[in-house]
């Protein structure tokens, strides 16, 4: 196997956007505004939930060396989708790596067993900083572009700990990955985990970036402050993207609501009312979505404490969804 150092401008980055200003730092937010964020956001914009290396080669076997900064997961993710990469060929899941006892990646997989090309993707972790030191591929392996997206600008997803990737148990499985994969469309990852809180410096941030549509999802950092935030924050955004869909996204279902089936009501009442508000003020371009219809009670079992939810929950979640964002942005 030959290993090529990384970054190398034959391996396309994607879902990082500020990754031409910073590499080869993989992180979700620029350093040069690192000043501006809460120190707890500008620490989880070090995870590069929803970063992606992507290219197209002939190799029959791709690998992957990396380093992890300590060992520490949480109780209720792997160490695969916290820590991890995994790894899709032409948009087929084949493996998965994870840091050892010593924070090293190390990674060989076998993708084929004959010479053709294929389409590669490696996703990132979801809650751990990461450095990459090299791919590996067969000696002398063709190394082409991936695929265009069928649209050319990302759609931009903002919000808590369930947008980063709670908890899903490989990276390639939070649900902006399954929407990506069935769509062909790129993405971008804003979720900051406790933390998705509507603040005026993300919205700058965002601001400086031409995503194709945002979705907005942090009524569960938020709390009673949504009211007054949720109008603040979206106005912020439509000052600088006019035109393109914003889709506010109310709460799943969580396993409290069986016993205070009104629990998130405040809040879907919350979101839709904004949304409908401004619909009459002529802005025709920005929806409300449902949560309920990403998990509801029947599929709960996808939920890994009640209220994070695992692969499976994230897989429902993008079946829930995906119908409606291919229909607003006409796919």
């Amino acid at each position: 196997m030959e290993w090529i150092d990384f970054p190398d401008n034959r391996f396309k980055v994607f879902g990082l956007a500020w990754y031409e200003e910073d590499k080869p730092a993989l992180r979700r937010l620029p350093m040069r505004l690192k000043d501006t964020f809460r120190q707890p956001v500008w620490d989880l914009a070090q995870n590069p939930a929803g970063g992606r290396i992507r290219f197209r080669t002939y190799s029959q076997h791709v690998g992957i060396r990396a380093e992890s900064p300590d060992t520490w997961v949480m109780n209720h993710i792997t160490r695969i989708g916290q820590s991890g990469f995994d790894i899709y060929v032409d948009d087929s899941f084949m493996g998965s790596v994870s840091p050892d006892e010593h924070c090293k990646i190390e990674a060989n997989w076998t993708i084929a067993s004959t010479s053709k090309p294929r389409e590669i993707t490696i996703n990132m972790p979801l809650y751990k900083s990461v450095t990459i030191q090299a791919i590996g591929l067969d000696e002398g392996a063709i190394i082409g572009d991936p695929a265009p997206f069928r649209l050319d600008k990302p759609v931009l997803f903002y919000g808590t700990s369930i947008t980063q990737g709670g908890c899903a148990s490989t990276p390639g499985t939070s649900y902006q990955s399954f929407i990506s994969r069935w769509l062909e469309i790129d993405f971008i990852n804003l979720g900051f985990s406790g933390n998705g809180m509507g603040e005026p410096e993300l919205a700058s941030a965002i601001n400086e970036l031409d995503p194709s549509c945002i979705i907005i999802d942090y009524w569960a950092n938020i709390g009673d402050k949504l009211e007054k935030n949720l109008p603040e924050f979206a106005g912020a955004l439509r000052t600088k993207h006019k035109e393109i869909p914003i889709i506010v996204v109310g709460p799943f279902y969580f396993t409290s609501e069986s016993v205070d089936p009104t629990l998130h009501d405040w809040q879907r009442k919350v979101s839709k009312a904004y949304v409908d508000k401004m619909r009459r003020k002529g802005d025709k371009n920005i929806y409300f979505f449902d949560g309920r219809k990403m998990i509801d009670k029947a599929h709960s079992f996808g939920l890994v404490d009640g209220v994070h939810a695992n692969s499976l929950g994230f897989y429902f979640v993008a079946q829930g969804f995906t119908p409606y964002l291919k229909r607003v942005l006409g796919l």
